[in-house]
Parts: C-alpha cells; sequence; structure tokens
C-alpha cells in the first residue's frame, strides 16, 4: 500500500523559507514521477513542481527561481525547498506520485497535505 505523509508546513512571514517533505512508503521515490501541487482558497489545485524518473524538473511559472524540488532516494522522501515566499503561496501543499517514471500520465497516489500561510 502506497503511503505519502507531508510535513514542513506552517505560518512565517514573506520574505521566509520552509522546506515540505514526504515521506513514501510502499513506494519508490527514486524510479517514479513524483510532485508537488497547491491548492490556494477558494482556487482549484495547481502543479507546483515535478521531478520524473530522470530528474527531469519542471516548476510552475510562479516558482522558478525560489522553489527546489529533490528527492533523497536513500530516506525515500521527496522535498520542496521554498524560499522568498510570497503571500500567494499561501494554501495546502500536496505530494503526488505516479504509478510511472514519466510524468506524462499523471498522478495516482495523494497525501493529505500540508498547510502553508504566509503572511505580508
Amino acid at each position: 500500500q502506497v503511503k505519502l505523509v507531508e510535513s514542513g508546513g506552517g505560518s512565517v512571514q514573506a520574505g521566509g523559507s520552509l522546506r515540505l517533505s514526504c515521506a513514501a512508503s510502499g513506494y519508490t521515490v527514486r524510479r517514479n514521477c513524483m510532485g508537488w501541487f497547491r491548492q490556494a482558497p477558494g482556487k482549484e489545485r495547481e502543479g507546483v513542481a515535478t521531478s520524473d524518473s530522470d530528474a527531469d524538473i519542471r516548476y510552475v511559472d510562479s516558482v522558478k527561481g525560489r522553489f527546489t524540488i529533490s528527492k533523497d532516494n536513500a530516506k525515500n522522501t521527496l522535498y520542496l525547498q521554498m524560499n522568498s515566499l510570497k503571500s500567494e503561496d499561501t494554501g495546502v501543499y500536496y505530494c503526488a506520485a505516479a504509478r510511472y517514471g514519466s510524468c506524462d500520465y499523471g498522478m495516482t497516489f495523494w497525501g493529505k497535505g500540508t498547510l502553508v500561510t504566509i503572511s505580508s
């Protein structure tokens, strides 16, 4: 059974940093596409960053240069380092995992989310 557990959310002021973690069990982080998604209040969920089995990494334009997605294969954990945070980064952040190495087929497994609140 695949389980994804996010941690690291919290409340910080604009300009601050947070690092989100997603611990995976029943699933091999290294072999598959994984990503971070977020849902702001009153908005639809959007993709933030993805990393596939070839370490091809993609970001939504609004976080480029500020967020970094990475995998720790030894810990079987996905991370999202978030710097220079803005109020518009506020939302629930979800870890997601695909069945395949490619991210082209969408995500199948989802964590329960962790709340990030940025105050201006």
